[in-house]
């Protein structure tokens, strides 16, 4: 414990948010002309909400809320999909439990179950495949979804099993990464930010030079972070101190865990068993360029779109977001979830229609859960 409460000190919190405040004050920004910095990852909303920092920092700071958590940008067209897996009599459907209430166009993977689909529940791609192993006349899918934080145990688990040549045992792939939707979001002419703050998990795996071209090519600087109050108050201020010195550079604030050039053993995985999607729907977004992967030729055989013929193997299924759900403008920074008109009314934890209420790395549920938005609503 002691490792984590030294990111919790309150004293050293209240004197990096003093810094803060004077950083702010210098660069002249007020609450009429803040300073947007955005959070890409969604495991840093709610470190955010959940210690209060929105509200404890300088009133010129504002958080904008990025598009890093994989459950909350997959598209229901994908979410459908992977229920009519589910359904086939013969498959095993294996998922994380994050997934199970994402709401397709339908029904959830959590209803498909009650409905009688084989769903279960697994805390890695190595139980998926023991399941494959005791279930032979059963064909056992896993549930692929994350960025390069989750893509190379999926990719370890394809690889095991083709050593064992396990033949009941494929991957319905939904891994996405990170730099393409920020370089779509800097590409964006309306988009106003003047820094980021990098997922600290997914530069564990890729280190942080994948980040180098928002400095270079668009004069932002970036600070991959780590995940307690201390870590993103010293991130806010090195982003600030970038910004007053008129500089753009990546910097790691995170390098307990962060290494400058990533995991070698992860992306050695990652670059056997995938390779890039010409482009890939997220929720919200739309297509994005070479932002998804797909198993490669020589594991096609644990391929589940090639498989049972669906997804982008067959080709891109058109489904439309619940009309008045403004999922994709929560994710882009452009409205604050409160400000949805379905947030707390049509769209609570028990009764979602977009996935950013169910996720546990949505901003609606942090700020239903830690904002004082649940308490307003009811």
């Amino acid at each position: 414990m002691k490792f984590a409460s030294e990111f919790r000190d309150p004293k050293l919190a209240r004197a990096l948010l003093q810094a803060i405040a004077e950083k702010a004050d210098a660069i002249g920004a007020t609450r009429e002309k803040p300073v947007h910095i955005m959070e890409i990852c969604g495991g840093h909303t709610h470190s955010i909400f959940r210690y209060g920092l929105d509200k404890l920092i300088h009133e010129g700071v504002e958080f904008i809320h990025g598009p890093g958590c994989p459950v909350c940008v997959l598209p229901r067209a994908r979410v459908d999909e992977c229920i009519e897996l589910a359904e086939r009599p013969e498959v095993i459907f294996t998922t994380f439990g994050d997934a199970m209430r994402v709401p397709g166009s339908t029904k959830s993977l959590i209803q498909a179950k009650a409905d009688g689909a084989d769903i279960r529940m697994v805390y890695s791609p190595l139980d998926a495949l023991e399941l494959a192993r005791r279930n032979p006349d059963r064909e056992v899918v896993f549930f692929g979804l994350g960025f390069e934080t989750t893509t190379p145990s999926t990719a370890l688990a394809i690889q095991q099993a083709a050593r064992e040549g396990l033949a009941n045992f494929s991957v319905f792939c939904n891994h996405i990464t990170v730099p393409e939707p920020i370089k779509a979001l800097l590409d964006d002419p309306y988009m106003m930010l003047e820094g980021f703050i990098g997922p600290g998990h997914v530069s564990m795996v890729i280190g942080f030079h994948p980040y180098d071209f928002i400095a270079q090519d668009y004069g932002k600087p970036i600070v991959v972070a780590g995940f307690e109050p201390t870590d993103l108050l010293q991130s806010v201020l090195m982003v600030l101190t970038q910004i007053e010195a008129g500089q753009a550079r990546v910097e790691n604030q995170y390098g307990r865990v962060v290494p400058e050039h990533g995991n070698s053993v992860s992306i050695a995985a990652i670059n056997d068993v995938y390779e890039k999607r010409p482009s890939f729907e997220w929720r919200g977004l739309g297509e994005i360029d070479a932002s998804g992967m797909r198993i490669r030729d020589a594991y096609r055989a644990y391929d589940a779109e090639e498989k049972f013929g669906i997804g982008y193997a067959v080709g891109r299924r058109e489904v439309p977001e619940v009309e008045g759900c403004a999922c994709g403008q929560v994710m882009t920074g452009r409205i604050k979830p409160t400000q949805c008109p379905q947030f707390g009314k049509g769209c609570t934890p028990e009764t979602a229609l977009g996935a950013l209420m169910v996720s546990s790395e949505g901003a609606c549920a942090a700020y239903w859960q830690y904002g004082g938005a649940r308490t307003a609503a009811e």
